[in-house]
């Protein structure tokens, strides 16, 4: 029924057009008092003849037109692929709109080879300032390493953002040892698990996990840094802990007695550049956090780091997830179990 409306209005002039001649007929007739019946009976005689080829034009318009719609995922592929024109208007449409999409497919190699000087640029650079940061942490100890620490950790971010909206990185699955990638990532933070007197409580799993060690070194960094940055130091009245254990089948348990996650930001945690209301604090120890960790240097949250664990779990096919209860701590769970690989 649809189809038939859209016809009637692409042919509304044609079909205006016999009851007007039909009218102005009748009013000729009737002002020289000829005799109507030989009219209707012309009128009925055109009708029939005519009907054949309304219906014909309508099978015709019809076949064109699902055909044209039939052709709309192949035109996002090729737009060559349109259907020879069968009168001057339709070769002055396609002759347009193949204009345009070759208007358009310029631009947007333009506009790629731009990004892609760009992004190699920033890459480029990320690895150069590597060099002074690695230098400079040699040289420091106590919270000012720590702040050299933060640095490096947001070039290696924006480095993994880069390699990740590049799709072009490099997975090396393999069987990999989970105490090693849990070891190398505690090495990284220990200055400031000793300075804030944290406990850590690991205890070596003795499992191997198909998975990329590089990339899953980086999610578990990410994580540990998130777990560090919102629980308090450890008090006289209060020892606070980071936990690192691992559920069965095969699911990596971060747990934190921090500040943990208000729960209307609890859904949204890995969305990006989503902070909530703590992310969004400036830093730590202001009065609107007063259960905040103290570190008084702490930047607010970028909103990256979880959303580049969250899409790295998804091409190595793992799954991450939160639970959090407010002023308790917070759990991130990464199923290792998965070994299905999304980008196949």
């Amino acid at each position: 029924m649809t189809t038939l409306i859209k016809y009637l209005q692409a042919r509304a002039l044609w079909l205006a057009l016999p009851p007007l001649w039909a009218v102005l007929l009748f009013t000729i007739f009737w002002l020289y008092a000829l005799p109507l019946t030989s009219l209707f009976y012309a009128l009925a005689v055109c009708l029939v003849l005519s009907l054949p080829w309304l219906l014909l034009d309508f099978y015709h318009w019809r076949r064109r037109h699902l055909q044209l719609q039939s052709l709309a995922p192949v035109l996002q592929v090729d737009f060559h692929q349109l259907p020879p024109p069968r009168s001057q208007i339709d070769a002055d449409w396609t002759e347009l709109f193949l204009s345009v999409c070759q208007h358009k497919q310029q631009q947007l190699e333009e506009a790629r080879q731009s990004n892609k000087k760009l992004q190699d640029y920033f890459i480029t650079w990320g690895h150069q300032i590597k060099t002074p940061i690695a230098a400079l942490r040699l040289q420091l100890q106590g919270e000012p390493l720590e702040q050299v620490q933060e640095i490096e950790q947001y070039v290696e971010m924006l480095l993994t953002y880069l390699h990740l909206e590049d799709q072009a990185s490099d997975y090396v699955i393999r069987q990999c040892d989970l105490d090693e990638v849990v070891q190398q990532a505690v090495r990284h933070f220990a200055p400031q698990f000793i300075r804030r007197r944290l406990r850590l409580n690991y205890q070596p799993f003795g499992q191997t996990a198909l998975t990329d060690r590089r990339w899953l070194l980086f999610v578990l960094e990410q994580v540990l840094s998130n777990a560090l940055k919102y629980t308090p130091d450890s008090t006289s009245d209060k020892e606070n802990s980071i936990s690192i254990t691992l559920e069965a089948p095969l699911t990596l348990c971060v747990a934190d007695t921090g500040i943990g996650i208000a729960p209307e930001d609890l859904a949204r945690i890995f969305d990006q550049g989503y902070t909530g209301i703590n992310g969004r604090a400036i830093n730590y120890s202001a009065p609107s956090l007063p259960n905040a960790p103290n570190s008084p240097g702490s930047q607010k949250a970028s909103g990256l780091g979880l959303y580049l664990c969250r899409c790295i779990c998804a091409n190595l096919g793992h799954r991450i997830w939160a639970s959090s209860v407010p002023d308790q701590g917070t759990v991130i769970k990464i199923d290792l179990s998965n070994q299905e690989r999304v980008w196949e």
